[in-house]
């Protein structure tokens, strides 16, 4: 075997950790692949004979690009999204497809994707690689030019914004679904005290329109107000499918074979408290919901 396959193996080797790692920086399935086909050109072209820590070497990598892509994207942004609700991963209830469960460790859900979108790309780096992989500080801060004691206070400041905005979701997929059914009953048969009655009283909805449906991205607080989201588009109810979204109980709408809307719930002690929903028209369309099917 010469350089260039076992170098390949390696890379491969550690492919699924590397992947997770470019999905929770940048939100998009997508761009985590494009991510790891830039770290494997850097890779390929490196001199790997010295490196000792192999996985932690790669991880630097792909990390480095993904900041990169992340400023580059802060860059091109004109005006500052109000919301942005990351790609989901959806899979039927079964469970979460092999190819995803790298992705989706340590319960990633879409909520706690979303608020790692409103960080900025050094606290992101920091959280995610710190917190999410145990990479110690000092190589982080390298990765930054920084100090180590400033890369401490990057990652605590994004870790106060997590630990405020997502709340842990209950562990138990049953008891997720169970309240998801009893909100889109409640909205199917509108009534209003049912579904205020699954809701937190401080529950969050999240709508991302994209620039295809801008009238549909917004920010709904408190129960009674998404109740009566709710019950405006409980005419969609009949077109719902159960599925996974990142691994915890959502639905897809989908009428005439073509989805509106992908909702993630977080569910905790009884009650729905954070709800995310994508609607972007082009985003949609790249779902491969197949799964569904299997």
């Amino acid at each position: 075997m010469d350089e260039s396959e076992w170098l390949s193996g390696r890379f491969e080797e550690h492919r699924p950790r590397l992947r997770g790692v470019a999905y929770r920086m940048l939100g998009s399935v997508s761009e985590a692949d494009d991510a790891l086909q830039d770290a494997w050109l850097r890779v390929s072209r490196a001199d790997a004979s010295r490196v000792e820590n192999f996985g932690g070497w790669l991880t630097t990598i792909v990390a480095r690009v993904c900041l990169n892509m992340l400023r580059s994207r802060e860059r091109r942004r004109e005006d500052p999204l109000d919301v942005h609700v990351p790609d989901p991963i959806i899979s039927n209830e079964r469970g979460v497809d092999v190819e995803y469960e790298a992705l989706l460790a340590d319960s990633v859900g879409l909520a706690l994707m979303v608020v790692l979108e409103t960080l900025t790309p050094a606290e992101r780096l920091a959280f995610v690689l710190h917190d999410m992989f145990g990479v110690p500080y000092d190589d982080i801060a390298t990765m930054l030019e920084r100090t180590p004691s400033a890369t401490r206070q990057l990652a605590s400041r994004a870790r106060r914004r997590v630990r405020g905005q997502a709340t842990p979701p209950d562990p138990d997929l049953a008891r997720q679904r169970k309240v998801v059914d009893a909100f889109f009953a409640a909205a199917r048969d509108g009534d209003f005290d049912a579904l205020v009655a699954v809701l937190d009283p401080d529950v969050v909805l999240r709508s991302d329109g994209g620039a295809g449906r801008p009238q549909m991205s917004l920010v709904i607080h408190g129960a009674e107000n998404v109740a009566s989201q709710a019950m405006v588009a409980s005419r969609l109810s009949p077109h719902v499918r159960q599925a996974l979204v990142n691994g915890a109980a959502g639905a897809v709408v989908v009428p005439r074979e073509q989805p509106v809307s992908v909702m993630a719930f977080t569910v905790a002690d009884g009650r729905i408290v954070a709800i995310d929903v994508l609607m972007d028209p082009e985003r949609l369309r790249q779902l491969d919901l197949t799964v569904l099917d299997d």
